[in-house]
């Protein structure tokens, strides 16, 4: 019997907005395992350190593979998506520019910095090598009814920046339209909490994932676990929105799902609660909220 090739979407199918209206490029069951190839946020257009971030244009800006059709996935679902592999290439680009990022009132010029991986380390400098872990930046579900561009985030998910989102982790998205319409790019060898000056090491590769429709469950959605942790994820116009949602979406979870007590859960938040930034340079400003896991389990609870 021969072996079943793993279904992957090419990098050349992708879309600037998620959107009810973009076409599925594949279809798959629920339970299947899919890899998506991906350029990284600048579509593969900069290689040399003399092309510049200016030299890409907006409408080239963070594409993101897909979408893709789970089958039966219907609207007030719960799309899980568990990232079993992310593989990424042995170069990767980082951009800076006046106007852009939290340093972008003070940087005077327009540089890029192509930067070799070996060996598990981005080479920064002769001085500094840091260890890559490979990161998804952009992936998200169709929104109900209005287009929302890929480098934005929202309650789609979209362009989170959320640094937890590695190889092992466990994404849940809200379901909007027929089939979820799941899409994702703009991976990162490695990144900062913050996301500071726009970017991470952003590079090109492929993520490996399992996709499985949830029903008839309510979840603060987008709910990311990983590693040690539970954590919402929200985005807002200013940070402390972001901050402030996040907190609120984890809260929830605590008095529906475990079922404490509304002031005692806000107690419990201070006191194990860690909140987060996840970038500050998108559209939208991303925060979450992180809960051990180990609280899930003195109630004997199982996340799905």
């Amino acid at each position: 019997m021969s072996a079943i090739t793993p279904v992957k979407i090419p990098k050349e199918k992708v879309i600037l907005k998620f959107s009810p209206s973009n076409t599925p490029v594949q279809a798959t069951p629920s339970g299947s395992t899919i890899t998506f190839e991906t350029c990284d946020c600048f579509s593969n257009l900069i290689q040399r350190e003399d092309q510049l971030f200016s030299s890409v244009g907006w409408d080239q800006i963070n594409p993101a593979t897909g979408p893709l059709f789970v089958e039966g996935a219907d609207p007030g679902d719960i799309l899980k998506v568990e990232i079993l592999k992310i593989s990424i290439a042995d170069q990767g680009v980082m951009t800076v520019a006046p106007n852009l990022g939290v340093l972008g009132d003070v940087i005077k010029e327009e540089k890029t910095k192509m930067i070799r991986i070996e060996n598990g380390k981005v080479l920064f400098n002769e001085q500094i090598q840091v260890p890559v872990r490979p990161m998804i930046g952009v992936i998200g579900t169709s929104p109900a009814k209005e287009e929302i561009p890929t480098g934005t985030p929202g309650q789609h998910g979209g362009n989170m920046d959320c640094k937890r989102i590695v190889e092992g982790a466990t994404l849940y998205l809200p379901v909007h339209v027929p089939g979820a319409l799941l899409s994702m790019g703009d991976l990162h060898a490695v990144m900062g909490d913050g996301e500071v000056i726009i970017c991470g090491l952003e590079i090109a590769g492929e993520v490996t994932i399992r996709v499985s429709v949830i029903k008839d469950k309510i979840l603060p959605l987008p709910m990311l676990r990983e590693g040690d942790h539970l954590m919402t994820i929200a985005s807002a116009e200013t940070l402390d929105l972001a901050a402030k949602q996040a907190t609120i979406q984890m809260h929830r979870f605590l008095t529906n799902e475990l079922g404490l007590e509304f002031n005692e859960a806000g107690m419990l938040l201070s006191l194990v609660g860690d909140l987060r930034i996840c970038q500050v340079v998108d559209p939208l400003m991303t925060a979450r909220m992180e809960l051990p896991l180990s609280i899930l389990a003195n109630y004997d609870y199982r996340l799905i």
